[in-house]
């Protein structure tokens, strides 16, 4: 996604409406290192931040961090022609909750999208 931001052609991909779990790498490396030595982590986990964004909000904060427009939806038709059946994970989306993961007591770094971003393309 991030080519075309910098080309200033970035936006929103089919409908913008559909959920996007995200999960910022360290905390996704703290995540597992807790699970590695808690040995009262069992079950199930869902290694996501506790804040999903729908992709509009995605793509509109990203185009903030990189002071660029977010304005130019990539079409539903051209994400399925590429991907074809594996288009719906991205047109359909998913709010995948992390209840596991707060319920044991897990501290996110970066819970929200803009400081998350701000941090990884500060980075490189």
């Amino acid at each position: 996604m991030l080519t075309p931001f910098r080309m200033f052609a970035g936006g929103p991909i089919g409908s913008g409406h559909q959920w996007f779990s995200w999960i910022h790498r360290d905390d996704l490396v703290a995540l597992i290192m807790q699970a590695l030595t808690q040995s009262e982590m069992q079950g199930i986990y869902n290694a996501t931040a506790p804040n999903p964004v729908r992709m509009e909000e995605l793509c509109q904060t990203l185009g903030q961090v990189l002071q660029r427009p977010s304005w130019l939806p990539v079409p539903s038709f051209a994400l399925e022609a590429m991907l074809g059946e594996g288009a719906k994970v991205v047109l359909e989306g998913q709010q995948v909750l992390p209840k596991n993961t707060l319920a044991s007591g897990f501290q996110y770094s970066y819970p929200t999208v803009k400081p998350a971003l701000e941090q990884v393309l500060a980075a490189g």
